[in-house]
């Protein structure tokens, strides 16, 4: 079976100062799978993240979520998803 993660990713906090990443590619097997994500807004960023971490619901979700502007992290003189 192939493992296929999702491609588009958004982080409940910044990482880097980005939300929004997109799969590169991924790599590893059982525990010990990771995935390469690049910030959609500076695409040369890159995050390599544990498949156990991107997994977690408290820290990542996958597809690309709208960001309050009021939620902690987000530039409201800024909208990343208006960027894109």
């Amino acid at each position: 079976m192939v493992w296929r993660p999702a491609r588009a990713w958004t982080s409940r906090f910044p990482v880097s100062g980005y939300r929004h990443f997109e799969l590169i590619t991924q790599g590893g097997q059982g525990d010990r799978r990771w995935v390469e994500l690049a910030a959609v807004l500076n695409p040369s960023h890159r995050e390599t993240i544990r498949w156990s971490e991107l997994k977690d619901r408290d820290r990542w979700t996958s597809g690309w979520q709208s960001i309050p502007a009021d939620e902690p992290g987000s530039d409201s003189a800024f909208d990343e998803e208006s960027a894109i």
